[in-house]
């Protein structure tokens, strides 16, 4: 092992000495660039090795380029990169080749070589390096498309790109995303040759030594990958719509968008997602107008007609798909529109009666499905339409009476509308929910209780609240409880409502914490309630939490009614509660405590 180590280290002493004499590094920095590489090659030269020193040593070679890389420019030195930068990526390459041989596996890794070559632009190594991984890793797409893109854009070779995709495509028949970059790959060669030969016949050179097809300069590959893949991927209107979305980029695929939107008719009638495509592609179809003398009111006009069109499509979907997704997409439509910015006021009056009218005719199909009654109810406010807000949000309730999001929509709208209703809301509501999950429901209504109600009512609805939740649920209730109890009573009240509730399971530990923070903000707060509240909360959390016997000791040691004497006791008292690795957390802490550290 020492003689490989040597010969290793030998084999760096010409770039080195390159380095020293062009005066790139001095001569201590040669030395320390020994000394370093010596221990790195130590560690992965060792019989068991560790993937993390070869990543050690790629990094620490890859810094040295990068150092390299800064001198040069700094100098203005640019001579002798074969005898030293050369040398360091051929080794580089080498630690990467015995690090992918040893953990085939890691994909990371060899994504880290592939960067690594495509920053230091070695297209030689990075064919090896992508063939390599893809005969370890055939089951990954991503890795097939990332390499024959690289084919396609860094070595213009189409013909390598298209052996590529279609290895990739016998592993993996059914993958829309290899078809979808394969039919792109095609477009892209079809129109790098389209304009090769516009360029050839601008200059008037003789085409006869060039082979142009007819058909691939019309996409004719990019067609029959179409047609294959609709084959192979059943079901799928989203690919075919992504297929349509990347032939819309050429301005020579017209037919074969025709094409793919007839079978996406075809074959997906009852799709939203056709629909959807079909009503916004009316967008994009404006009528013949000149674009010279349009005024500002010629154009919203425009505007206002292609909306209308594409509304006349959506309300035709819904008639023929009758379905709570197509009046998600409509209104989705809608709202979009709506919050495009415009100048003109009466468009965007036109586009608020649009989406209202879809919500409703939604609502009155019982379609509208229960998230949108709430864009619903935003636009009514924002419009001022508070009485048919009211309206809806009740009609709301009626619908999805177990919700409690929807319930709770409903109860503030009230409370922003200042309702009379309020009070009787709440009860409705809790009527028809069961105990599980109306946690938002009374916090929203104690909540509301404190700005309204006398301080007996809302407390009565505390109290209340602590039954009528779940157990889990009402820990909630009684953190929310003390602090009011607190903010509207001080320290007595707040006392009187901790010794009702500190045997009424379960708690939570800030509801402990909170208690003996309130205490330590009275003038003549005192040890005997503190110890009260700790003894409390390490009934009930002191396997669990260290931190509170930390915190315990600490105010033995520094409250002036404190006893030191009692930190040993509750020190072994921990010891025998903590589990697992809390003992030990606590008792480096405790040490540290000991030490003045903490």
């Amino acid at each position: 092992m020492a003689e490989r180590i040597e010969q290793r280290l030998e084999d760096r002493v010409p770039e080195l000495e390159q380095l020293e004499r062009v005066g790139l590094f001095t001569r201590k920095e040669i030395r320390a660039v020994l000394k370093k590489a010596s221990a790195l090659e130590y560690k992965i030269q060792r019989r068991a090795l560790r993937k993390e020193d070869f990543v050690t040593y790629i990094q620490y070679e890859v810094n040295l380029l990068e150092l390299i890389k800064k001198r040069r420019a700094r100098i203005g030195y640019s001579f002798k990169k074969d005898e030293i930068e050369n040398s360091i990526i051929r080794r580089v390459h080498s630690l990467f080749k015995r690090a992918t041989g040893k953990w085939k596996e890691d994909v990371q890794l060899w994504l880290s070589h592939v960067a690594f070559c495509k920053q230091w632009n070695s297209k030689h190594q990075l064919s090896k390096v992508f063939s390599c991984m893809l005969a370890i890793h055939p089951n990954k797409p991503a890795l097939w498309i990332m390499a024959a893109k690289w084919e396609m854009e860094t070595r213009l070779s189409s013909e390598s790109a298209r052996h590529l995709f279609l290895r990739a495509l016998r592993f993996h028949p059914e993958c829309s995303k290899l078809y979808q970059e394969y039919f792109r790959m095609e477009l892209m060669h079809a129109e790098k040759q389209r304009k090769e030969k516009k360029e050839f016949e601008q200059a008037k050179m003789d085409l006869g030594e060039f082979n142009y097809s007819e058909e691939i300069l019309n996409g004719e590959m990019a067609r029959i990958i179409y047609r294959d893949a609709a084959q192979k991927i059943k079901g799928s209107v989203e690919f075919h719509l992504a297929l349509l979305s990347i032939a819309k980029l050429f301005d020579f695929t017209q037919d074969l968008q025709k094409e793919i939107l007839e079978s996406l008719q075809a074959s997906y009638a009852d799709d939203p997602l056709t629909w959807d495509y079909m009503a916004r592609r009316e967008l994009e179809l404006g009528s013949p107008q000149s674009a010279e003398h349009t005024t500002k009111q010629m154009k919203v006009a425009e505007m206002t007609q292609r909306e209308e069109r594409c509304c006349a499509v959506f309300e035709e979907a819904v008639t023929a798909v009758p379905t709570e997704d197509m009046w998600k997409c409509y209104i989705a439509f809608c709202l979009e529109r709506y919050n495009r910015k415009t100048n003109s006021e009466e468009l965007k009056q036109k586009r608020l009666e649009r989406t209202l009218s879809a919500f409703n005719k939604a609502h009155e199909s019982s379609l509208l499905p229960e998230g949108q009654y709430k864009q619903w109810l935003q636009l009514l406010l924002e419009s001022s339409l508070c009485e048919k807000a009211m309206e809806v949000a009740e009609a709301a309730t009626r619908r999805f009476r177990l919700s409690v999001e929807i319930w709770q929509m409903r109860l503030q709208v009230l409370i922003q509308l200042k309702s009379d209703d309020v009070t009787q809301c709440f009860e409705e509501a809790l009527k028809h929910m069961k105990s599980k999950g109306t946690l938002p429901l009374w916090t929203l209504w104690v909540e509301w209780s404190e700005g309204t109600n006398s301080k007996e009512d809302t407390e009565a609805l505390y109290q209340r609240s602590l039954c009528a939740t779940a157990p889990t649920e009402s820990v909630t209730m009684k953190e929310k409880y003390l602090d009011w109890a607190y903010r509207n009573g001080g320290y007595k009240k707040v006392k009187r409502v901790f010794t009702s509730l500190h045997e009424n399971r379960p708690f939570s530990l800030d509801f402990f914490r909170k208690m003996i923070q309130i205490e330590k903000e009275q003038e003549t707060c005192k040890m005997l309630n503190l110890r009260e509240y700790y003894e409390r909360a390490l009934r009930e959390f002191g396997s669990t939490s260290s931190d509170l016997w930390l915190d315990y000791i600490k105010e033995e040691l520094n409250h002036p009614q404190g006893k030191p004497e009692n930190c040993g006791s509750i020190h072994w008292r921990a010891m025998k509660m903590l589990q697992g690795d809390l003992v030990e957390n606590f008792v480096s802490k405790y040490t540290l405590l000991q030490t003045g550290h903490l």
